[in-house]
């Protein structure tokens, strides 16, 4: 495997990895309103729509993110193969 790409994948990896993080903290955060909610025996079944509609609305958008990171990894490893694909071409004098 070429240090190319094995850097694309790297950091493809750690962006990923990020993004899962980010999520479950994001997550946890928006579900403590509605745990007080729920616990008080306050508007439940608003607390129960509410996080339905927040698991869709982070699951679209972290898989987003992580659709966006392998796109941009793709890319960046086709463009780091080309540069070094160019640079390895002896000029012709």
């Amino acid at each position: 495997m070429s240090d190319e790409k094995a850097l694309t994948q790297l950091i493809e990896e750690v962006v990923d990895q990020g993004a899962t993080t980010v999520e479950e903290i994001h997550r946890a955060i928006a579900e403590l309103p509605l745990g007080v909610l729920e616990e008080l025996g306050l508007m439940e079944r608003t607390a129960s729509d509410v996080r339905r509609i927040q698991d869709v609305s982070l699951g679209a958008i972290y898989g987003l993110i992580r659709d966006v990171n392998h796109r941009v990894a793709g890319l960046a490893g086709a463009l780091l193969e080309q540069r070094s694909s160019a640079t390895r071409v002896e000029p012709n004098e």
